[in-house]
């Protein structure tokens, strides 16, 4: 049948795996596929993966006309395409007050977290960075079954060490099971390996658990300690995302997610942070097709925590995603940090910017790009469209420039565009919160509307030619810098169940310092810093592994509990926090889930609302999904009750009720895990 017909990669998802030999459930991956393809040869060269250790499920090439027919064996839960994911992308301890400065504090208890291993599943790692020297720490912990692969400029028995313990990577998805040695290095740069090409997974590793590293610094802006929440936790690397030059981001094969989460739970990692995550609309939770909602879920029934970023398309409510109850969904904030950068104009008016920039002091004439409407030439100044002006407009000038658009890419291309134009540095007005980021040693500065608003006035009311002068970027720390819910970080409440409160936690993501690869075109000496919910979520991801530490018997469900029930509602100073966006506003918990993540507190939170597998069967039935799907994700018969439970009654650290009109009765049951008081 069907000869010639296009083969593409597809997930068979098969639920909860029938034996606990992993051989034998590869073995029926094989089975199966051979009774539908016709030979064992044929079965062999199809299969992609084979799911086995937390779940059972496989990728495969298949034509649409061998979907239909494992569609409807009786054990297969469904069959669906392989899809997409993109990752979402120093101070912070001593800003959560993270520190070892008192002799009992979670650092100290836990010996920074020596015995906790962190799973990351990211874009690799750049093993030679200090962030991940093993100095210090002791041997690899006797239940490790992990491994550290060789292959191209990543000798796994020579770069991996008591930090760096296990280092695989995934791409057979991704490749839409094509050989790896398909892969185009030439137009497509990569490492087929764990090594990091664009420096994500290794600040995010670093990020979580980094060893101290002394006189970190990052372009001048400041020096200090740098290390991750958990200094001495272990790492093992899952790379399942990949630098794809034609797309200009990294993308993450579902296929080659649910492998590496699958391996993660195999090889014992103790939490899992995943800095990765996709835009609304959200699939259903028991659909393979959210490979992190179906592979967090075998991990959470396993003991292990799994943190998510929750998206970096707010400040819209309704953005957020990985919106399961069982994973833990983190924003990010700002911290008491800012870049101030002083602009004086021309009539002594000072406007303070916000940049990167540790140039020369400038004192240039300042343009915002008009003419008039009968000329024939093109005159804008979006900050989009700055290559459309006349170079005589721009040369030896310092541009303004407005844009709706939220990204940094767009401030890199203005001052591109300018610096092209033969200008000196751009002054882009826009919506504030974003990700700065330095412009290859020119000023690119970015301002609020209202202050790009009064610049503008200025250059239309001076009658003789506008300036501006530039001082090089300041770094202020500490009060009076405000803590703020930053724009970009997803808002809640969930489009799939907004009973659940979404996010979780907070913390910060905002121009976090930590190691990259020397690829990273904002690399430093071996630094970079990077903002979105990518950045806090391994922030959380550390300090849920020194809790495990410390409380080993706790379940996912009780960290979750602790963190959130403990977390501050105003930042650690006692302010107020406040949310970016287009309406500035005080932070809710749509924005910030239970608040700050506040570590200290959370390590003794008193009374926890815990969770198992029977709560999260209540919340997939409450919510819909059919006995099938729920009964092959749990991996037993399950009966939903008639009628239906209330989503209200899940047992979360939060109470969440849309559209209440009426009174509402619901339950909670606590757990005591403080002192037991006689």
């Amino acid at each position: 049948c069907c000869v010639g017909a296009e083969s593409k990669v597809h997930i068979v998802y098969l639920g909860e795996k029938q034996h606990h030999d992993p051989e034998v459930v590869t073995e029926s991956h094989h089975q199966m596929l051979w009774s539908i393809l016709g030979s064992k040869e044929a079965a062999h060269d199809s299969m992609v993966y084979s799911y086995r250790h937390g779940f059972s499920a496989f990728a495969a090439k298949l034509t649409d006309s061998q979907v239909n027919q494992l569609s409807e064996l009786p054990e297969v839960v469904h069959v669906k395409p392989d899809r997409f994911y993109e990752l979402r992308t120093t101070r912070t301890s001593d800003y959560l007050k993270h520190t070892t400065k008192h002799p009992k504090n979670l650092l100290n208890q836990t010996n920074m977290g020596d015995q906790s291993i962190i799973g990351v599943v990211d874009s690799g790692i750049w093993p030679e960075s200090e962030s991940f020297n093993d100095n210090g720490i002791g041997p690899i912990p006797k239940r490790w079954k992990g491994r550290c692969d060789s292959k191209q400029s990543f000798n796994g028995s020579t770069v991996c060490n008591r930090k760096l313990i296990g280092a695989k990577y995934f791409v057979s998805g991704l490749l839409g099971g094509a050989d790896e040695s398909n892969w185009n290095i030439t137009e497509n740069p990569e490492y087929v390996s764990p090594r990091d090409f664009n420096g994500h997974g290794t600040h995010v590793a670093a990020t979580a658990a980094g060893s101290w590293v002394p006189d970190a610094s990052y372009l001048a802006l400041g020096r200090g300690i740098a290390r991750g929440g958990a200094p001495r936790a272990r790492v093992a690397m899952y790379k399942a995302c990949w630098h794809v030059a034609s797309a200009g981001i990294a993308i993450c094969s579902e296929a080659d997610l649910l492998k590496a989460i699958d391996e993660a739970i195999h090889d014992g990692v103790d939490v899992l942070s995943i800095s990765v995550s996709f835009q609304i609309p959200l699939r259903p939770e028991v659909d393979a097709r959210d490979a992190i909602a179906v592979g967090a879920f075998h991990a959470v029934a396993k003991g292990i925590p799994v943190l998510c970023s929750g998206g970096n398309d707010g400040p819209a409510s309704q953005t957020v995603t990985n919106t399961a109850p069982w994973i833990i969904t983190v924003a990010a904030t700002t911290q008491d940090r800012s870049f101030p950068t002083v602009i004086t104009l021309g009539n002594n008016v000072t406007i303070v910017a916000q940049a990167m920039y540790q140039g020369p002091e400038m004192d240039f004439g300042l343009v915002y790009p008009e003419g008039p409407e009968a000329s024939n030439e093109t005159f804008s100044g979006a900050c989009e469209d700055l290559y459309k002006n006349p170079a005589r407009i721009i040369k030896e000038k310092i541009v303004l420039c407005f844009t709706k658009a939220t990204d940094f890419g767009t401030v890199s291309k203005a001052a591109s565009d300018v610096i092209e134009l033969g200008g000196y540095g751009v002054i882009v007005a826009r919506n504030l919160g974003y990700l700065i980021n330095p412009c290859g040693g020119y000023p690119c500065l970015a301002v609020d509307y209202e202050l790009g608003t009064d610049i503008l006035f200025y250059i239309h009311s001076t009658r003789s030619s506008p300036v501006a002068k530039i001082r090089p970027t300041r770094t202020l720390n500490g009060l009076p810098v405000a803590t703020k819910v930053a724009t970009f970080s997803a808002r809640g409440p969930s489009s799939i169940s907004p009973a659940i409160l979404k996010p979780d936690i907070a913390a910060p993501g905002l121009s976090i310092l930590a190691a990259t690869s020397p690829n990273d075109t904002s690399n430093d000496r071996g630094f970079s810093m990077k903002s979105g919910t990518s950045m806090s979520t391994p922030v959380v991801a550390g300090i849920v592994a020194l809790l495990k530490s410390l409380h080993p018997d706790w379940s996912p469900a009780a960290f979750r509990s602790a963190i959130v029930t403990t977390a501050w509602r105003t930042d650690p100073y006692g302010e107020q926090i406040f949310a970016e966006g287009s309406s500035r506003k005080v932070a809710d918990p749509f924005d910030y889930g239970g608040g700050i993540v506040n570590p200290e507190n959370a390590a003794e939170p008193g009374l926890i609302y815990d969770m198992g597998s029977e709560d999260y069967i209540l919340y997939l039935c409450s919510t819909g999904y059919n006995d099938s799907s729920i009964s092959q994700l749990v991996g037993r018969v399950t009966v939903c009750s008639n009628p239906k439970p209330s989503v209200l009654d899940v047992n979360l650290p939060s109470i969440t009720i849309p559209n209440l009109k009426d009174e509402v009765n619901l339950t909670r049951t606590v757990t005591n895990v403080g002192p037991v008081d006689l």
